[in-house]
């Protein structure tokens, strides 16, 4: 942990982030390669991807709301050298994180058939669609609990053993994709609900590694009892956090499902090619990502330690490094849109809407990114909440209203022209709140 708020500046992010480049490009492929393997099985298929999309980011920032909490403060009791008071947290967390998974899972096998109608699923879309989901909650609280052992573990600093994690469960899900979708070598064809099926599998797996590595390198999992107070003020400081993280990360799936609500007024082809696109931007954010996902330890033990020094030099280089790689992933984009659309479906219809989303949002990648950067160091900096109403900015005051109106005057372009708007004017937003929250810290 002394390594965190010691060592020069940019090689400590360097070396937190380069071990996660291969597990964030595993994460993504894991996405892009369910969402490949459903779409061969037709347009109707993919549409019903689309519309789980919303749910499962919905519940992915839950998750990683708790995640975070946890994530930060144990790495600040690990940072104090309270070895004893972290492995007790990370006890409590899992007690946490299981009760809140048995909640969700319960409450989604209860409302998927009128969620996904008020979403504007309907007939065999709508069909397709809970049987995906049907199966995808039985299987959440491995998603729960692997997720934050995954937090804890980069709270220690030890990103190589993340990235070795997602890399682990991406090649067993692509594995078993086409076995359980298709029905190869002697397993059963499922269709979309081996694509769930494949994925709670893969997931039980890596929460089994997990754990070993929180138990076994770390051991921060105690077996022995546990009195109520403690545990009620363990949950008590990492909902402090996680709570208004939760809040903050469930207003993107919100405005998602929003969004996913205006595009399927322009029919089932375009819900294809928006479910399509937003797996496409996660190779977009897939190296920027890497770098969000370390700054929150980062800030976290040198707000810790008092420097604020090295906090405000490791913002300015993330926005830099988000604008200028932001640049180069667009104009990237700008030349394969075509091609690369093309690979995840062969309907025209498909192709045009998610070339035209690609041309037109790409070119707020960097910004939006920079957006995120602001978020992640006003929660290491115990800001939670500041971080919260960041996010609120960007999705009730620029998001919905201006992709609203933007789709009833301009149509589908009008939709796509709003994100980009959002994405700039909340990058400055972000740049200015952080610079002005920073100096009254310090």
């Amino acid at each position: 942990m002394a390594l965190l708020v010691k060592d020069r500046v940019f090689p400590t992010i360097m070396r937190l982030a380069v071990p996660m480049l291969a597990g964030t490009f595993a994460m993504n492929a894991y996405h892009l390669a369910d969402t490949w393997f459903v779409s061969r099985l037709g347009t109707n298929a993919l549409a019903a991807m689309s519309f789980t999309f919303p749910v499962v980011m919905l519940l992915g920032f839950i998750m990683r709301g708790i995640g975070t909490g946890a994530m930060t403060v144990v790495a600040h009791a690990l940072g104090r050298g309270k070895h004893q008071t972290a492995a007790r947290i990370t006890t409590h967390a899992v007690f946490l994180s299981s009760s809140v998974a048995v909640c969700l899972a319960v409450v989604g096998l209860l409302t998927k058939r009128p969620l996904f109608v008020r979403l504007g699923a309907s007939g065999e879309v709508l069909f397709l669609t809970q049987q995906y989901m049907g199966i995808w909650y039985f299987g959440l609280i491995f998603r729960v609990l692997h997720m934050m052992f995954a937090d804890i573990i980069i709270g220690t600093g030890n990103t190589k053993a993340v990235s070795f994690l997602m890399v682990a469960g991406t090649v067993l899900n692509f594995i078993l994709d086409p076995l359980m979708i298709f029905g190869l070598w002697g397993f059963p064809k499922m269709g979309i609900q081996g694509a769930a099926l494949a994925t709670v599998i893969s997931e039980s797996f890596v929460l089994a590694a997990a754990f070993y590595f929180i138990h076994k390198k770390y051991r921060l999992i105690i077996f022995v009892s546990h009195s109520r107070r403690r545990i009620r003020a363990s949950w008590r400081r990492i909902l402090q956090i996680g709570i208004p993280t939760t809040l903050s990360s469930v207003l993107t799936p919100l405005s998602a499902a929003i969004v996913i609500k205006i595009v399927a007024g322009f029919g089932e082809a375009a819900v294809a090619a928006i479910g399509v696109a937003s797996r496409i931007e996660m190779f977009a954010f897939m190296i920027p990502m890497t770098v969000g996902m370390s700054l929150v330890p980062f800030v976290a033990q040198n707000y810790g330690a008092k420097r604020f020094d090295r906090i405000r030099a490791v913002r300015r280089g993330a926005i830099l490094f988000a604008l200028t790689f932001g640049f180069v992933i667009a104009a990237i984009f700008l030349l394969v849109a075509r091609p690369l659309a093309g690979l995840f479906s062969s309907d025209p219809e498909v192709i045009r809407v998610l070339v035209r989303y690609i041309y037109i949002t790409c070119l707020g990648y960097g910004f939006l990114e920079v957006h995120r950067y602001a978020g992640f160091c006003l929660t290491g900096i115990h800001q939670p909440v500041a971080s919260a109403c960041l996010n609120v900015v960007r999705v009730i005051v620029f998001m919905i209203p201006i992709v609203y109106f933007g789709a009833k005057l301009f149509g589908l372009s009008g939709i796509f022209w709003g994100r980009l708007i959002t994405d700039i004017c909340s990058a400055g937003i972000g740049i200015v709140w952080t610079g002005r929250i920073l100096q009254k810290a310090a």
